[in-house]
């Protein structure tokens, strides 16, 4: 149990470091970063086993635990906090929408006017779509100001902005050899003007619905496959953040980044693009904050970030909502 211990306890420090670590150098033991959660709750039971024994081996753990500790709320909040409400208050949504169902992935009826009816329901003031499709038949009308890119030959997809709030500067930031791509809109919101981007960052490409008996058919050969296909799908991530990073870096506007990062926030790519800025699941957020519908794991790969001059007042992942592979996120905020 000891040896088990230990080799758990190197691991988990080797995850530790890995959000420091550029993908490109290790990308292999880049995959461990998916693993870290499950690491810590295994650290947690060998804490809880040495303890009951009252053996001194209990520190291997406890040591591992104490200094992650400030990776636990990233991936589990016990309570969220909701702030009281002000007229100066104002709610960003984001939604990876997987083109509105456009080619029938899920047997539901009329999934583009449900997320239409969802949004039109919570009324955010911007509104940050990832996998955005022409598929998409309402166009969100309520929203007198947009910035919607889209490409592609086969399938037509992108992302969009949807804003209450006038749109005074727009663009979009192409990733080399990728069909991800993020766009930004510059916002004025009363005296002041917001940076909002809409991301989705490099795609995995994993079935969202392993059963058990597709579990017990991997074998290693599939299993390699699965690794080498995140260990480069996290090389072009580390890539494109590098490159929105570099767009924002001189922003002068108060920012709010949205989307899809397709990656934990145990990785490189979320340590990257995050930065100084407030997590709004890790300020305010409860549960698992689960985005996206992955079997067996509460994946959080989908974020709403916000400097530090924007007060977060609440955060909701809407987990109740099965129209798409992600769940919808939504936080209200306010500038101080």
């Amino acid at each position: 149990m000891l040896f088990f211990n230990v080799v758990l306890a190197i691991t988990t420090l080797m995850a530790y470091l890995l959000p420091f670590l550029a993908p490109k150098w290790f990308p292999f033991l880049s995959v461990l970063t998916l693993f870290l959660p499950f690491f810590l709750v295994l650290n947690l039971l060998f804490f809880l086993y040495w303890f009951i024994q009252l053996k001194k081996y209990i520190f291997v753990s406890g040591l591992v635990l104490l200094l992650g500790i400030t990776f636990i709320n990233k991936f589990y909040n016990l309570q969220g906090t909701e702030l009281p409400k002000s007229e100066n208050d104002f709610t960003v949504m984001s939604y990876n929408v997987r083109l509105f169902n456009k080619f029938n992935w899920n047997q539901k009826a009329n999934i583009p006017a449900q997320i239409a009816k969802l949004v039109e329901d919570k009324n955010p003031d911007i509104l940050c779509i990832q996998e955005y499709s022409d598929f998409e038949k309402t166009r969100f009308s309520n929203y007198k100001y947009k910035q919607i890119f889209k490409e592609g030959k086969n399938i037509i997809v992108g992302n969009a902005i949807f804003s209450k709030f006038k749109i005074i500067d727009k663009g979009v930031i192409n990733f080399p050899e990728s069909n991800n791509n993020a766009v930004f809109a510059d916002i004025v919101k009363d005296k002041d003007t917001i940076r909002v981007y809409s991301m989705h960052l490099q795609s995995i490409k994993i079935s969202t619905e392993i059963g058990d008996e597709q579990i017990q058919k991997i074998d290693e050969s599939k299993t390699k496959s699965i690794f080498r296909k995140i260990s480069d799908a996290f090389t072009k991530q580390q890539e494109q953040a590098l490159l929105l990073k570099a767009h924002f870096k001189d922003c002068e506007y108060k920012k709010i980044i949205c989307g899809d990062m397709n990656n934990s926030a145990f990785s490189f790519v979320y340590r990257t693009i995050k930065g100084p800025m407030q997590d709004t699941f890790e300020t305010n957020g409860s549960g698992f904050g689960k985005t996206y519908n992955f079997n067996y794991y509460p994946a959080r790969i989908d974020y709403i970030f916000a400097d530090k001059n924007i007060q977060i007042k609440s955060f909701e992942t809407l987990n109740d909502f099965y129209n798409s592979d992600h769940f919808p996120l939504i936080s209200r905020l306010e500038i101080k």
